[in-house]
């Protein structure tokens, strides 16, 4: 099926039982699972009725889809889900999550909002919040649930988290503001000011350790600290109260001027900015990774656990290398059967030469869908794997080789034959003539093209075969003496001699060539993995300088607002990922 599905109307991803239970889709998993393009996903959060589905159905394109609701209820339960072709980046897909209204009084469940706020920063690669009037107090409150991030994801498997604080950024998505229905004017200090110095400036953190400072810095800190990107969008009201219940029928030209301008903007900015979901070494998520990921992150909070992403991941590697490695093996077959119909090869190097060929293109397969191949377990497995395959296709190629050669001594045998059962060489001479015959037949066979690499030893076959009937033409011949009898006898132990000692030579030549093509197929696998470690080495010192940038932003942050005990702890961040950096180009352990 096609690489992009260009679904008409989104479904439930993450189904949100009684307000209580949560629960993977299975139609939404099986969609994810046929996506094997890269995706982009973009999360939206936050209070119920703040027109959260509005923004993300500009950004599929359309005025419905994710329902917009004109009452107090919530019409979002669970999370839902739009994939569409990314309208800027052919090639990726554009994944699309609407999240149930945070703090829904008809739910009666804190936590439920929880997890849904914690799945959308796991999935998501851009994160949305979607929030009603300004920046202050009571909007940081509804944002209280970024303060539990820490208690509800894990990003590594051992208890001990304290290395933790340098990755979130890392594994985290960028955030956006949206403050909607927004009336004042963007002014600081009687000075206009951009909606991004407006989200940082509301960033700002206080001086004090009394709690109530401190539970007014601690979503603060949680947003500056976790997201890599922080962006801010203000939006004027749509249109009239009135209108705003039938927002989804109205057209551009009935909406606010000042709305769709806004609208516009963010619509651009996400769709341009908004990365491709990655994990830990800048390894692109497909949706069929993401999918994975959502099953495994549903089924730790089912069971009552916190999901942990390292172990989502390892479990992730295990699906992707066990597939990637069936994948591989398939293209070698597919690859290797083209070449079927040109069976029998001439020479053995024809052959490996074939068997090289697919084996590249088995590689490539591989290296572009395994994942955290530990100690290339998996690519060793490919490699045993062809080897035996390799051994079928030269036993297919030997037996075209045997079966056309006997087919061809059999057409050329055909007068022989006959004059053997006629008796026609059991006369005085007959010897001379039989090996004239003999001759003919082999000159006609050793001149025909296309025989393979078993030539020599069918016709050696093919001559036993012969042997007893020559023999007793041989002793039938009252022309021959003693002495001639004896020297055609010895002249057919040679010939038979020099025969062998061909085909030894032959399949000494043979075995050269298969133990030379093993040397060639190791250096093939270990420069193809020596390539993708390189591109890996890349995406993480790139993902690295990313982070460091993005920490120079929040320890400037640190620094304006006095808290040098954060600039510290920030700077030994940044200098442990650059001494990461640094050692990136050290020498890896390649084991095949």
């Amino acid at each position: 099926m096609p690489p992009v599905l260009s679904m008409p109307q989104p479904v439930c991803l993450i189904e949100n039982v009684d307000g209580d239970k949560l629960v993977i889709n299975k139609e939404a998993e099986k969609i994810l699972l046929e996506i094997s393009q890269p995706v982009v996903v973009i999360a939206i959060v936050g209070k119920y009725r703040t027109g959260k589905s509005y923004l993300m159905n500009k950004l599929a394109g359309s005025k419905t889809g994710f329902a917009l609701g004109s009452s107090i209820q919530s019409k979002t339960k669970g999370i839902w889900m739009w994939c569409v072709p990314h309208p800027r980046n052919p090639g990726k897909t554009l994944v699309l999550l609407d999240t149930e209204g945070l703090g829904d009084v008809e739910k009666g469940n804190c936590k439920n909002d929880a997890w849904i706020f914690s799945l959308a920063v796991l999935l998501s690669s851009a994160l949305v919040f979607n929030s009603l009037g300004t920046i202050d107090q009571q909007s940081m409150e509804q944002l209280h649930y970024v303060t539990e991030l820490t208690k509800l994801i894990k990003l590594k498997s051992s208890s001990d988290q304290s290395n933790e604080t340098a990755e979130y950024k890392r594994f985290f998505p960028s955030f956006t503001w949206c403050v909607r229905d927004f009336t004042l004017l963007l002014e600081k200090n009687d000075k206009p000011i951009t909606e991004d110095e407006y989200l940082m400036s509301s960033l700002e953190l206080k001086k004090g350790t009394d709690k109530r400072i401190q539970d007014y810095n601690l979503p603060r800190e949680c947003i500056l600290h976790f997201f890599h990107t922080h962006k801010c969008f203000v939006f004027d009201r749509p249109a009239s109260k009135k209108k705003l219940q039938i927002l989804e029928t109205l057209k551009e030209s009935e909406l606010e001027e000042d709305f769709v301008e806004q609208a516009a903007i963010f619509y651009n900015f996400m769709l341009t900015n908004s990365r491709v979901k990655t994990l830990a070494g800048g390894i692109e998520v497909t949706g069929r990774m993401l999918g994975v990921l959502a099953a495994s992150y549903v089924k730790a909070i089912q069971s009552g656990t916190v999901p942990c992403m390292e172990n989502a991941v390892l479990a992730l590697a295990e699906i992707e290398n066990t597939a990637a490695l069936q994948d591989a093996l398939s293209k070698y077959e597919c690859e290797m059967d083209k070449y079927i119909p040109k069976f029998p090869t001439e020479t053995q190097q024809e052959f490996l030469t074939m068997h090289m060929e697919s084996e590249k293109e088995a590689i490539k397969v591989f290296m572009g869908r395994s994942l955290n191949d530990k100690d290339q377990k998996y690519q060793r497995k490919l490699k045993e794997l062809i080897d035996h395959k390799m051994i079928e296709y030269s036993t297919k190629n030997e037996k075209a080789s045997r079966d056309f050669c006997r087919k061809l001594l059999q057409e050329l045998s055909v007068t022989i034959e006959n004059d053997i059962l006629q008796g026609k060489y059991s006369v005085p001479g007959g010897h001379k003539k039989y090996l004239m015959k003999k001759l003919n037949v082999v000159e006609a066979y050793n001149i025909k093209p296309g025989k393979g690499i078993k030539a020599l030893e069918v016709m050696q076959e093919y001559i036993a075969e012969k042997k007893e009937i020559e023999a007793a033409i041989i002793q039938a011949d009252d022309s021959l003496t003693k002495k001639e009898r004896q020297l055609a006898e010895e002249r057919a132990q040679t010939e038979n001699a020099e025969r062998e000692k061909e085909i030894i030579v032959q399949n000494n030549k043979a075995l050269q060539q298969r133990m030379e093509d093993q040397d060639r197929s190791f250096e093939q696998h270990k420069e193809m993995l020596m390539d993708k470690m390189e591109q890996e080495r890349k995406m993480m010192m790139q993902q690295n300088e990313l982070v460091i940038s993005q920490k120079l932003k929040e320890q400037e942050v640190m620094m304006n607002s006095g808290f040098q005990d954060k600039v510290s702890a920030l700077q030994n961040e940044i200098a442990g990922l650059r001494r990461q950096n640094a050692t990136q180009g050290g020498k890896k352990c390649i084991i095949l």
